[in-house]
């Protein structure tokens, strides 16, 4: 995928957020989530693909609790080095303020039944418009979804925590 949107909107003789992707070894998808106190404090979700980082602005930040339905704006690609980013941009840039790297980890699938290729699957997943995923990291663990909502310019999504077998005896319980 083209970083050109990213790159036209920085000055990278002022900021230093990454230009490019260098490229990643191993098998496994990374994702991360940056808080971000820019004009307004939101959280960057970050999934690696296509050898880029598809990325939505989640105003209240991602859940862990299956009832909150967190808007997800998705917006430009970043670079894989930006998954890694962290620091200051500098007042009068693009996103001027403090980077902090909230959460990271790895992501999959969430069913890959047909035994393709995650990242083609996620892919194909991502057009429709309906994705499901397994995050590992330090504070999102489990499964989530990412689901692109029909009204708007669709780059508004919801990020959901999917209820586990666990939590559904739960709540089962309670009734």
């Amino acid at each position: 995928m083209s970083l050109s949107l990213y790159k036209k909107k920085r000055n990278f003789k002022e900021t230093p957020e990454p230009l490019e992707s260098s490229s990643e070894d191993g098998n496994n998808l990374k994702f991360v989530v940056q808080k971000h106190n820019a004009s307004h404090l939101h959280y960057d979700f970050r999934l690696e693909m296509e050898g880029v980082l598809k990325s939505w602005a989640v105003p209240k930040g991602p859940s862990m609790n299956p009832a909150d339905k967190r808007l997800a704006v998705m917006v430009e690609d970043h670079p894989l080095d930006y998954g890694n980013f962290f620091g200051e941009i500098p007042e009068g840039n693009y996103g001027a303020g403090v980077v902090e790297i909230w959460d990271k980890g790895t992501y999959k699938p969430m069913k890959n039944q047909t035994k393709e290729n995650d990242e083609k699957l996620l892919l194909s997943q991502l057009k429709k418009g309906d994705m499901k995923i397994i995050l590992k990291g330090h504070y999102l663990k489990g499964a989530f979804a990412l689901v692109r909502m029909k009204y708007g310019k669709g780059n508004n999504w919801l990020l959901i925590k999917r209820r586990t077998s666990i939590q559904k005896m739960i709540l089962i319980s309670k009734t």
